[in-house]
């Protein structure tokens, strides 16, 4: 690897003042929200990480990462969100029923009830990817956040699109993981298990189909979320993050697959179960009132995505037909999934783009 990172370190931002908020939800989870101030700014911009990966994402040391571009650019308070999907918490190694829709109910309007307790009433910008991406575009199209001045989704939000044989993983993986094989979550540092665990062995039988390179845990999760192509382009990736992967990505508790499932048959983001009492305040389906919603969004996804494919480019054309000339659409030349935010080059390849888009969105 060349360069060792300690794990969960904040040294990526170095010039700034650095600040944890904890925070709980209304179903009773322990979240956290971190604060990367430089200046004081009237447009705040808040980072929301996908399933597996954690607030890390936005501040890794060996590149140029976000937090620290959008410093230099001029948006000087940067927030990051770890929320139930985040590696940096205990829920995704827990036997649970989590969804998507709980995330969109619970998580993010705490997080921006705590984070507003701080800024007031300046402007909100977020900026998401994956699970991410289509949980804070749930909470946006149900209202269940609001006052937004910006969203970003790289890769997917509200039409998620698989291929096939990602379709079949989704719906088949949960159920041969929690009553077959165990445990009920899937980990990418299984390759590191004692030898002849279930872990070891699942890790074994995965590596032959992905010889792009010699790391268990890139293998792990080209087979956790990718149609057996890695997650990412990898001539992007510095071969310094390619050997954080196992610190990087955490465990992913399955049944959220059944809702990503769900979706992708259903060709865009839909309740879970719509009997359940908790969730009757959301909409059955998250488009229904798209024309009402006000927040232009930008819709980022690389040419190479082999995770959700063309989701965005679908949702764009969804979104624009409902409400013409609001949302935008931004095709990544060469990436894939999660180099977007985490390649080497992302500060010069990428993030220029989004900060075009804040600097218009911005008062």
């Amino acid at each position: 690897m060349g360069q060792r990172i300690t794990r969960f370190t904040l040294a990526g931002v170095a010039d700034a003042e650095i600040s944890v908020h904890p925070f709980a939800t209304e179903d009773g989870l322990g979240l956290a929200l971190t604060r990367y101030r430089r200046a004081d700014s009237d447009d705040v911009v808040l980072l929301v990480h996908g399933l597996t990966t954690s607030s890390d994402m936005y501040i890794m040391p060996e590149h140029t990462n976000l937090v620290n571009f959008l410093h230099d650019s001029g948006f000087g308070d940067v927030w990051t969100l770890d929320y139930r999907l985040s590696g940096r918490l205990p829920y995704n190694g827990e036997t649970h029923r989590y969804t998507l829709d709980d995330v969109a109910l619970y998580d993010h309007p705490a997080a921006l009830d705590e984070l507003r307790r701080h800024i007031g009433d300046r402007r909100v910008h977020v900026v998401a990817h994956c699970l991410g991406s289509v949980s804070f575009a749930m909470a946006l199209f149900a209202g269940t956040v609001t006052g937004i001045a910006s969203l970003t989704c790289n890769s997917v939000a509200l039409t998620p699109r698989t291929p096939l044989w990602s379709r079949l993983k989704l719906g088949y993986g949960p159920a041969l993981m929690e009553y077959v094989l165990g445990p009920p979550f899937l980990d990418p540092r299984f390759g590191a298990a004692p030898p002849l665990t279930r872990g070891w062995m699942l890790s074994k039988a995965v590596a032959p189909f992905h010889r792009d390179c010699d790391e268990p845990a890139c293998h792990m999760l080209s087979f956790m979320w990718g149609d057996g192509k890695p997650i990412f382009t990898h001539a992007k990736m510095s071969p310094v993050t390619h050997g954080r992967l196992p610190e990087l990505f955490g465990a992913v508790g399955v049944h959220y697959y059944r809702h990503v499932h769900k979706m992708v048959k259903a060709g865009r983001a839909v309740k879970y179960d719509p009997r359940a009492a908790r969730h009757a305040s959301l909409p059955d389906d998250y488009l229904a009132n798209a024309a009402d919603v006000t927040t232009p969004v930008l819709l980022l996804t690389g040419d190479r995505n082999h995770v959700f494919t063309d989701s965005n480019i679908v949702c764009h054309r969804a979104l624009d037909a409902a409400a013409p000339g609001l949302h935008e659409l931004e095709i990544l030349p060469d990436y894939g999934h999660q180099d977007a935010f985490m390649g080497a080059d992302s500060a010069s390849e990428v993030f220029p783009q989004v900060l075009d888009f804040l600097k218009r969105k911005a008062g």
